[in-house]
């Protein structure tokens, strides 16, 4: 059976752990905590892994790439060797300005939009993986350095709005997992539509 292969993207370290850039990251511990699973550090992957063997579901892999969100690709194209995982059974898991908190997008193909794990899979792994889009936008105030608003905390508010989506962020990596991408997008990007921006 094949695995799927699930990629939390942000950095390490205490001093990037509350912020915009580590969503991805997040939301992959959420799921792991969820399921009583215990991280690895995996000095040959660059990467905490942990192997989540489903009842009656496909096997995960869950990464974590210790590398610096600029090099994340060079850990996911050691994973992706390793356990000789195809390109559309990556799932990227990241924070994306271009879409309103706490909104979810899915989507197969596209540039980094200024991403730079984005950049750093497409350059290592290629295209082709599955991106799990987390929205963090808009940015405010709009004349902010994009570094600094994504590398910043959220607020106490946009917090609070995080910690209450953080069940619908799961749902919709399960969704996805057990659906495929075809069912998820149809049902995810359809809300994310439709569904008011919070102020």
């Amino acid at each position: 059976m094949s695995i799927t292969l699930v990629v939390g993207l942000g950095n390490p370290g205490r001093e990037y752990a509350d912020t915009r850039h580590n969503l991805g990251w997040r939301v992959v511990d959420a799921l792991a905590a969820r399921e009583g699973l215990v991280w690895k550090q995996q000095a040959a992957f660059h990467a905490e892994v942990v192997r989540w063997d489903r009842p009656g579901g496909k096997p995960l892999l869950l990464a974590k790439p210790l590398t610096y969100m600029n090099d994340s690709g060079r850990a996911v194209r050691a994973l992706a060797s390793y356990f000789k995982v195809s390109n559309a059974s990556i799932v990227a898991v990241y924070d994306d300005l271009t879409i309103p908190l706490p909104l979810v997008k899915i989507s197969l193909r596209g540039s980094a939009g200024g991403h730079n794990g984005v950049s750093s899979l497409l350059e290592q792994v290629g295209d082709g993986f599955v991106r799990y889009r987390l929205g963090i936008g808009p940015k405010s105030p709009p004349q902010m350095d994009l570094k600094d608003f994504v590398l910043g905390q959220f607020t106490p508010e946009q917090r609070q709005i995080v910690d209450q989506s953080l069940p619908t962020y799961l749902a919709g990596l399960g969704l996805l997992i057990d659906s495929g991408a075809a069912h998820a997008m149809n049902s995810l990007n359809r809300r994310a539509q439709h569904e008011p921006e919070h102020p």
